[in-house]
């Protein structure tokens, strides 16, 4: 057992606001449960390991859910002594109650769209009769009728060719393994039986006669956390029972694939499938649906690229793909013959990264240029139309329509303002502003500044710091530094209402385009894997001296923050670095790196890390920044607060248990080291508004009351 007191900042004590910082009279004790220990140890090339919590990673045994519930009281008892929680909550609530309508999109006869009134948990979708009025809308499908407290969630939905039927997939408690089930779209009744154990899956339509999905063979042993490494695609006929889905791809037990989706092209002309072993990189093959019998032709035969059939015009092929093109490029190549050896560009790679969609007969190529959007749009002939005008400087989306569509709707959004959704004429092209939400935020009292600092290595690393005008640079401002750096993701300017609430207490917030991501192409990409995965925490590290340095904040008054991979980045950064930050926040972090590939589709992430049974260097490697074997005793922590949910079958929750065991047990400093553990959510897709707005209510609440404020240091609205 063990006991931190958490000593009172002196009420004479002044921040960046204006308010006073009221004492605590008695300090805060925190009595940590109990975590017992085993004598378990793995061996690595001759070198013992031990993993005293190995027991934490059976999320079945009644052990490991007593744990669970003893660390949350632990963490609310804590929680619940900030005196101004509720006041962020009830700010988040006020916040979010705003009306939120997606673009409009046309199945048969109807016009559909999501939207949510305000605080509902889950979005519902409306139609109406295409040419109608939209206000004539009526509910099609409430997610929120699914469970009383919003826990599953719609993940998915997708009409046949005609729009006369409907199949959607659905997620109980945040789990990625889902239902799928089968409605009249007419009638909006279900018609069939429902279909179970999918995963990592898509829906996609052949006609009217049913739709091919994928999932995996059921693992043994916990359906949370067991490995899961052979994926299939398999075609579901209407009418027929799911025992009798053929197998389309993927039956061969010799070559393993992970990830298996399958698509077929709006003409319903061919049917196209690509296969991985890991999240980079795929093959790639194409079947004549047309003919009776037909081949599955190879067009890629190896997983040195990542490519995907984006259009077809008759039997031309139109292809994204970074292969011998770092930052992409558009190919085109005829089906009788697409191997790469065919392939003739249409759209040359640039210096900057494409990502390409298609719309009423043209393609829109968006461009990151220092992770801003640019818009150009060109023919299928490769010639350029065209480059759209954007309404300002941010993340532009949705370029995307039917091929006989003559308009589409794009979003466009950025740190400072909330998203607003634009007609465009596609052949004139000409926007114009088609909904803008009715927020109580005023982004013309923020602004936004990209900057460029230097890595440990020289590597210029771009950063986009956001926050009120007029913030004073004396190193006492609040702020949140979140990153991501990994799997060829890009972080680029999106508005948030967590994020606006944080702003208004004064609070900056900042986000650097790290190595490992996709801001400037594979290459950028690859810096950040494997051997080269010190780079990430090295360009988050340097993100975090620049803000210091130039007066933003200081360590005293800086929380960094990330989840999944980012939740890595955090883990590995506050074990480097336990003095660059006061208050640390990874949420759902791969903590383990000697055993993320042990447990469900983690196999596939080795492209970014690498796995321990590959070599000695290789596990060495590992084992030099994985977060819970890097935990050291005598070491001053930050103030910590691990998130996780229990049905999180993409991270396992035994990541962040083990980790947050492992601090508990080692802290030699008086900050608190908590882990709050959600229930009947998982890795955050589909989680409810209502723990949404509780759980960003304690992450800020947490992260100021540990940075010395005993009250909200920026005036909350109403």
């Amino acid at each position: 057992m063990k006991r931190v007191l958490l000593l009172a900042f002196v009420s004479s004590v002044l921040f960046s606001c204006k308010n006073d910082v009221k004492s605590i009279e008695k300090p805060i004790a925190v009595t940590y449960t109990q975590t017992q220990k085993t004598d378990t140890i793995d061996t690595y090339f001759g070198t013992e390991v031990p993993d005293p919590y190995r027991w934490l990673e059976d999320d079945r045994s009644e052990e490991t859910k007593d744990w669970v519930k003893r660390q949350n009281q632990v963490t609310y008892s804590y929680l619940d002594t900030i005196p101004f929680r509720a006041q962020l909550k009830e700010r988040l609530e006020k916040l979010w109650n705003y009306e939120k309508i997606g673009s409009p999109f046309k199945e048969g006869d109807y016009s559909y769209f999501y939207k949510n009134n305000g605080l509902q948990n889950q979005y519902v979708i409306y139609r109406y009769k295409t040419g109608d009025n939209p206000d004539t809308a009526t509910v099609f499908l409430d997610p929120n009728t699914f469970a009383e407290d919003g826990t599953i969630s719609l993940a998915g939905l997708s009409f046949s060719k005609d729009g006369k039927k409907a199949a959607y997939s659905i997620s109980e408690g945040g789990s990625d393994w889902r239902k799928i089930l089968i409605m009249n779209a007419e009638s909006k009744e279900i018609i069939e039986d429902t279909l179970i154990d999918v995963k990592f899956s898509g829906i996609s339509w052949y006609k009217n006669e049913g739709f091919y999905y994928s999932s995996y063979d059921k693992p043994e042993g916990s359906e949370l956390s067991a490995k899961t490494d052979q994926h299939k695609l398999y075609y579901h006929k209407l009418g027929t029972p799911q025992s009798q889905d053929a197998v389309v791809f993927g039956a061969t037990p010799e070559e393993k694939h992970r990830y298996v989706g399958g698509g077929v092209t709006e003409d319903g002309h061919y049917l196209i499938i690509s296969a991985s072993v890991s999240t980079s990189g795929n093959k790639l093959f194409i079947k004549d649906l047309t003919k009776p019998n037909a081949p599955l032709v190879t067009i890629l035969n190896h997983t040195d690229s990542s490519t995907n059939i984006i259009e077809n015009e008759g039997s031309t092929l139109f292809l994204a793909t970074n292969l011998n093109a770092p930052n992409r490029r558009i190919v085109t190549v005829d089906a009788s013959n697409p191997t790469s050896d065919n392939w003739v560009d249409l759209i040359p790679e640039t210096k900057n990264v494409l990502s390409i969609s298609s719309a009423g007969g043209y393609f829109f190529a968006e461009y990151m240029v220092d992770a801003i959007s640019k818009v150009l749009q060109y023919d299928y002939q490769g010639k350029l139309i065209r480059e759209v005008a954007l309404p300002g400087i941010g993340s532009a989306g949705g370029f995307s329509a039917k091929k006989e569509e003559t308009e589409l709707y794009y979003s466009f959004s950025n740190y400072k303002t909330p998203g607003s959704t634009f007609l465009y004429q596609i052949k004139e092209g000409t926007s114009e502003l088609y909904r803008k939400p009715d927020i109580d935020f005023n982004p013309d009292n923020y602004e936004s500044t990209q900057v460029f600092y230097n890595s440990k290595d020289g590597t210029k690393v771009p950063m986009i710091i956001t926050h009120k005008k007029g913030v004073e640079l004396n190193g006492k401002n609040p702020t949140i530094l979140y990153a991501y750096g990994g799997f060829n993701v890009s972080l680029t300017p999106s508005f948030s209402i967590t994020n606006a609430v944080w702003m208004e207490q004064g609070g900056i917030y900042a986000v650097p385009n790290l190595r490992g991501g996709g801001e400037y192409g594979k290459e950028w990409h690859d810096a950040g894997t494997k051997m080269q995965k010190q780079n990430v925490f090295d360009d988050f590290i340097a993100a975090a001296e620049y803000l210091i340095d130039q007066k933003y904040t200081s360590s005293e008054y800086l929380a960094i923050r990330g989840g999944s991979n980012g939740g890595l980045l955090v883990g590995a950064t506050m074990t480097q670095r336990p003095d660059l930050m006061k208050v640390a926040l990874p949420a759902v972090g791969v903590m383990d790196m000697l055993r993320y590939h042990t447990f469900t589709a983690g196999a596939g992430w080795a492209y970014d890390y690498g796995t321990a049974e590959d070599s000695k260097e290789m596990f060495e490697y590992l084992k030099g920044y994985s977060p819970v074997h890097n935990v050291k005793e005598g070491v001053s922590y930050p103030a910590t607060l691990v998130t996780t949910g229990d049905h999180d079958d993409r991270v396992v929750p035994a990541h962040s248990f083990k980790f947050a065991a492992e601090l508990q047990a080692k802290q030699a400093g008086d900050a608190p080291t908590l882990i709050r553990i959600e229930t009947d959510a998982g890795h955050g897709a589909g989680t409810p508004v209502s723990k949404t707005i509780e759980q960003y209510a304690d992450i800020y609440g947490f992260t100021l009351y540990n940075m010395g404020y005993r009250v909200l240091p920026g005036k909350v609205k109403g």
